[in-house]
C-alpha cells in the first residue's frame, strides 16, 4: 500500500484502476452512448389518417399546406398524455367524494338529517293513525245506533262504516292467504356462490377450496382478482373543470352545467 490512509480504499486494495476501467467501458460501448433503445414499436394513440386529415383542414386555414407525419405522432402522444392527466385528476376527485369520514376518530356528527326525517315521518304516521281511529270510532257508533228517525247524514255514516268493515275483512283474508302461501313454499334457500370457498377482502376475491373427495391431502387454491371500479360522474368532471384555469371559463363547462 502507498499510504496508511489508503487502507479504506477497496479499489486500490484490489489493484483496480477506475480510470482505466471507465475508459475501457466507454471504448467498448461507444456506439450505444447517446442512443435510445426501445423494446416495442412506438404506436400512436389516435388513428393517424383521420387525425392527419383534421390537422390539414385546420392548417389550411392558416396557410400551411404540408404537415409531416412526425407532427401527427407528436399530437397523438400529447392527446394521450393530456387524457391520462385528466383521468388521474378526476379519479382523485371521485375517491375524495366517495371517502367516508365516519370511522375517523376526529369525526363529530353535527346534524343527522336522515334521523330527523324519520322522526317527522313517524309523527305523521302516528297522527294519521290517530285520525283513522277517531273516524273508525265515529263510524262504529253510527253503525250501532238504532234511532227510528234517521237523517241522511246518519245513513251515509252507516254505509261508510259497512264499507270500512268489508275492507278490513278483505285485508285480513289477503293477509291470511299470503301467510298460507309462504308456509306452503317453505323457507327461502340461500343462493349458492359460484365458488364455495370464495373470500372477498377489499374488492379482491381469494378462493381456497380443497378436494372434497381427496380429503385434506393436497388443497388447491385459486386467486380471483377483482379490480376495484371507480365510477366517475358528470359532477366530478364539472368540479375538475371549475378548478382548472384552462376550463374554468370554457364553453364546455357552461354546457355541462346546463345538463
Amino acid at each position: 500500500y502507498r499510504d496508511d490512509d489508503d487502507i479504506n480504499d477497496v479499489a486500490s486494495m484490489a489493484g483496480v484502476n477506475l480510470n482505466e476501467e471507465s475508459a475501457r467501458i466507454m471504448a467498448t460501448n461507444s456506439d450505444l452512448v447517446g442512443t435510445q433503445i426501445q423494446s416495442c414499436k412506438d404506436e400512436p394513440f389516435l388513428a393517424a389518417i383521420p387525425l392527419h386529415k383534421r390537422i390539414l383542414e385546420m392548417a389550411k386555414k392558416l396557410g400551411i399546406t404540408d404537415v409531416p407525419a412526425e407532427v401527427v405522432t407528436f399530437i397523438s402522444h400529447a392527446t394521450q398524455n393530456r387524457l391520462r392527466t385528466v383521468l388521474e385528476k378526476v379519479t382523485v376527485i371521485t375517491q375524495h367524494r366517495m371517502e367516508s369520514y365516519k370511522d375517523d376518530e376526529w369525526y363529530e356528527q353535527a346534524t343527522d338529517v336522515r334521523s330527523q326525517l324519520k322522526f317527522f315521518e313517524q309523527l305523521e304516521r302516528l297522527e294519521k293513525q290517530r285520525k283513522d281511529e277517531q273516524e273508525r270510532e265515529i263510524l262504529l257508533k253510527a253503525a250501532k245506533s238504532r234511532s227510528r228517525q234517521e237523517d241522511p247524514e246518519q245513513a251515509r255514516l252507516k254505509q261508510k262504516a259497512k264499507e270500512m268493515q268489508q275492507q278490513e275483512l278483505a285485508q285480513m283474508r289477503q293477509r291470511d292467504a299470503n301467510l298460507t302461501a309462504l308456509a306452503a313454499i317453505g323457507p327461502r334457500k340461500k343462493r349458492k356462490l359460484d365458488s364455495p370457498g370464495l373470500l372477498t377482502i377489499g374488492g379482491e376475491g381469494i378462493g381456497m377450496s380443497g378436494g372434497s373427495q381427496a380429503g385434506l391431502g393436497t388443497p388447491s387454491s385459486r386467486q380471483y382478482a377483482r379490480q376495484k371500479i371507480t365510477r366517475v360522474n358528470l359532477r366530478d368532471f364539472i368540479f375538475y373543470m371549475e378548478q382548472e384555469r384552462e376550463t374554468s371559463h370554457s364553453l364546455l363547462l357552461y354546457r355541462a352545467l346546463l345538463k
